[in-house]
């Protein structure tokens, strides 16, 4: 229990610039209470001590608006920041390392019992309002942004935005970044939201254009050669045309 405590304590400091001393953590951050209080829901809960796993939870809810099924199994070190309307369901598990911002939900689809809520990979980062639904997996270092609601598994290491989520091509955002750069303006109003016209008009945009870098630089190349081929030739020609020397 102390340990998981020096560690929730210590990945605060890692995480959250905000943070000074350790009894400002210990007394002003909810994400710390309420996960110390679902150590102990959870261990109530698995002994088979139901309601006051629940009763339990429910007053974490009340006094830190995160509200942690007891049946839910969290990791080490892990982060959640700010925390108001967090809300974790029975089945979820939550492995070492992950990070949640504020008015994450990670819920379920189904009435049916068994495995209905998501599992998260280690090290997964899921942003403010975001909605992970369904007995899915988050694989290990995955982002999933800002009010994504995410149905579908999500690979690893892969970032996933949008409603509903769709995985980001990371190639493409990096070279739409790339060409607005060469072109002298900064792509800061860029999003990756395709709903958006204008994200739509500027990403068409930067693609036709990355397009058509590429195809001047193949024209530079075939050129090059035509070139080489060229003086080649006009070098054996000048050989070929060469008079022959004075006899004596």
């Amino acid at each position: 229990m102390f340990q998981h405590l020096k560690e929730d304590i210590a990945i605060v400091f890692d995480r959250d610039p905000a943070a000074r001393t350790r009894f400002e953590i210990l007394t002003t951050y909810p994400g710390v209470h309420a996960l110390i209080l679902h150590r102990i829901s959870h261990c109530l809960w698995t002994h088979r001590w139901f309601w006051l796993g629940r009763a339990l939870s429910h007053l974490a809810r009340w006094l830190t608006g995160i509200e942690i099924h007891p049946g839910a199994t969290i990791g080490h070190r892990v982060f959640i920041d700010h925390g108001m309307g967090v809300v974790i369901g029975e089945t979820a598990v939550i492995s070492d390392d992950c990070t949640l911002y504020h008015g994450v939900t990670l819920g379920g689809t189904s009435w049916n019992k068994g495995k209905r809520h998501p599992t998260l990979e280690s090290g997964v980062v899921i942003g403010a309002g975001a909605k992970v639904l369904g007995p899915i997996t988050i694989g290990k270092n995955a982002k999933i942004g800002s009010n994504a609601v995410v149905v579908k598994d999500v690979p690893e290491g892969a970032t996933a935005v949008g409603i509903p989520a769709r995985i980001l091509e990371e190639e493409k955002v990096k070279q739409r970044q790339d060409v607005a750069q060469k072109m002298g303006f900064s792509a800061y109003a860029i999003g990756n939201d395709d709903n958006d016209p204008m994200s739509k008009a500027i990403n068409s945009l930067l693609d036709h254009a990355h397009k058509q870098d590429l195809e001047l630089a193949a024209l530079k190349q075939q050129l090059a050669k035509l070139n080489d081929s060229e003086t080649d030739s006009n070098v054996a020609e000048a050989f070929a045309k060469k008079p022959n020397p004075p006899q004596s």
